[in-house]
């Protein structure tokens, strides 16, 4: 009989003792993971609100105006440089090309 009891209080033991810790330590490291993820955005979202706070300004709302849209104030002039042209490709001497290098 005795040995039918340690069985059966052993069982319990696992079943009140183990099996709950066993719960409890995963929930344990997923709260720790959210924790760590919850910290990136947060510091992802303060990046994002130093760049919002930055851009509503008038300075840099007009140094975007001027860079990417190529606008000025009144009364200012624009010039643009363009870049030097590039050499046509190079075309070979010989039969199928002479038609090429005349038209050219």
């Amino acid at each position: 009989m005795l040995p039918l009891v340690l069985v059966g209080v052993t069982a319990g033991a696992l079943l009140l003792g183990v099996f709950p810790t066993r719960t409890w330590l995963d929930q344990r490291s997923a709260v720790q993971a959210a924790e760590s993820r919850l910290a990136d955005l947060e510091a992802t979202n303060a990046e994002r609100q130093a760049q919002v706070d930055v851009l509503g300004t008038d300075a840099a709302i007009e140094q975007i105006a001027r860079q990417e849209y190529g606008l000025a104030k009144a009364g200012e002039e624009l010039y643009h440089v363009l870049r030097a042209p590039r050499d046509p490709a190079p075309v070979p001497t010989g039969w199928p090309f002479d038609g090429i290098a005349s038209a050219r």
